[in-house]
């Protein structure tokens, strides 16, 4: 009976899953057994957007811990104990010279100089780099020191004598204690008043100044201005360096120099500054004891610029160098002079764009959402936005340096940001830009010399020193609609220069920015 049961039994049909067949058969017949179907690859592509989604993510849930004392809605900081800055008192001579001071009690150093309402832009073609030359030559002795004696005398009361020179102006200035002042004075007044230019020492100048430029020409990011401004304001003044053609460092001479003496250093386009251990009467006196052969020629210079004005062109110049590893470039509009009203917006502008450096660290948290950009898509090596006035025009833009492979990204991220002022700007971004602005100001006076540079520079550009409450006011009235209204008059569908060197080529074309100057929206 059990025997028939189990003869039943195996008459049954043996079911199978479909699953459970194909493993049955792959293992009776191995080589017969049916390939799994395979994975779809994974492209390069979705693993740089898992990769930018991941940063993405923890950006937006970083660690508390750092989070704790964070302020991510800014509000607008108050200044107000940085208001009460020292006054600074104003005395013009009859001959047109002017002198500012800001006395600080409590200093025991004090800055003296000489600003001077001349640069680059004053020469022409043949004579391009005589004020840098006469920089140099104005410490090199006068009718009654040597150069020994002049530096021997600078060094013994322990002060600091230096000069430099931009497109518009020059300066020089000492920093010494407060009881060397009248020295001090009597020092500048001498070196510019009664230098002799020997032939011997314009001679062995010529090869220091030649010197500096071949160092000059190793600094890439000077490279790349020289070459933005060159472009931008072709044909013009504004467009010649300020070391000038090594053609013309070869042959100028001691005419060449005197005349810009007496054409350009005259009493009403120069200013003395004092700042920190000083009283303004006393420094009046001795100026007017010690500066007594200037020249008082009404010509002032704003007629020059008058005359030769510096006109913007869209236009671009790229140096191709394949041995240089990394690539930099500069892209930049026409700007606001110095008496715009528009100066103080585009300034706030600067500070929404911001700047960035892969060594600082920072970045992917920052206020700026062009750094943040650069930042988490690693596309730079470092970023800063620039906004340069002069007494007609101005350039405002952005100056980046990157890996080759990087530049058609990092141009869109600028283009992107610079022309999203135009349409989309946050309060928040006005809020923070126009704090991070003030603080900035303050910081870039900190000091007897800082501050005496702002004295001289405002005087030659505004003709009286802006009060601190005023500029703050001039800021804190900036808001969204304002950066929007600028945007629109500057940026907009407006020409652009650019400058680029390194291994550019994969940097898009002039017509690529310039379309990007403007958002297309339907």
């Amino acid at each position: 009976m059990a025997i028939r049961k189990l003869l039943t039994l195996s008459r049954r049909p043996l079911l199978l899953s479909s699953r459970s067949a194909s493993t049955a058969a792959a293992l009776a017949f191995p080589d017969l057994a049916a390939p799994a179907p395979a994975r779809p690859p994974v492209m390069h592509y979705d693993r740089l957007a898992e990769a930018v989604r991941s940063k993405i993510k923890r950006l937006d849930d970083p660690d508390p811990r750092f989070l704790r004392y964070a302020s991510p809605h800014p509000a607008l900081a108050d200044h107000t104990s940085v208001l009460a800055a020292p006054q600074t008192r104003v005395t013009t001579l009859p001959n047109g010279l002017r002198i500012a001071t800001e006395s600080t009690l409590s200093s025991r150093t004090a800055t003296v100089g000489v600003w001077i309402d001349a640069g680059s832009r004053f020469e022409t073609d043949e004579t391009n780099g005589t004020a840098h030359f006469l920089e140099h030559m104005i410490f090199k002795g006068t009718q009654s020191r040597t150069v020994r004696q002049l530096e021997e005398e600078i060094e013994n009361m322990g002060g600091h004598l230096n000069a430099y020179t931009s497109r518009e102006q020059t300066t020089y200035y000492a920093k010494v204690l407060d009881k060397d002042v009248p020295k001090a004075l009597e020092i500048l007044a001498d070196i510019l008043q009664n230098s002799c230019f020997d032939e011997k020492r314009i001679e062995r100048e010529r090869d220091v100044i030649l010197r500096e430029m071949e160092e000059v020409e190793g600094q890439t990011e000077e490279v790349i201005f020289d070459h933005l401004h060159a472009t931008a304001f072709q044909y013009t003044p504004l467009g010649r360096t300020i070391l000038g053609p090594a053609q013309n460092i070869k042959t100028i001479t001691k005419e060449h120099l005197k005349n810009y003496i007496s054409t350009h250093y005259t009493a009403p386009r120069m200013v003395i500054s004092a700042a920190g251990a000083v009283k303004h009467e006393d420094i009046v006196e001795h100026v007017k004891k010690v500066f007594t052969k200037l020249s008082n020629d009404p010509t002032t210079a704003s007629e020059l610029v008058a005359k030769e004005p510096a006109i913007f062109t869209g236009s671009e110049v790229r140096i191709i160098d394949d041995d240089i590893p990394l690539a930099q470039f500069a892209v930049a509009f026409s700007g606001a002079s110095w008496t715009d009203p528009d100066s103080i917006a585009l300034m706030v502008m600067q500070s929404m764009l911001g700047s960035w450096n892969k060594n600082a660290g920072g970045g992917k948290h920052m206020g700026s959402e062009l750094s943040q950009r650069i930042a988490i898509n690693e596309i730079a090596e470092s970023m800063m936005a620039f906004n340069t006035n002069y007494k007609d025009t101005g350039l405002f833009g952005v100056y980046a340096v990157a890996k080759p492979d990087c530049l058609d990204d990092l141009a869109y991220a600028i283009m992107s940001e610079i022309s999203k002022l135009s349409y989309r700007v946050s309060e928040a971004d006005v809020t923070r830009a126009r704090n991070q602005l003030k603080s900035s100001l303050q910081l870039h006076i900190d000091g007897t010399s800082p501050v005496a540079e702002d004295i001289g520079r405002q005087m030659l550009t505004y003709r009286r020193r802006v009060p601190v409450a005023e500029l703050f006011a001039r800021i804190d009235a900036v808001d969204a609609s304002t950066v929007k209204r600028v945007a629109n008059r500057f940026i907009f569908d407006q020409d652009v220069a650019i400058a680029a060197m390194g291994p550019i080529q994969s940097l898009p074309d002039y017509n690529w920015f310039r379309r990007h100057t403007y958002l297309l929206r339907y």
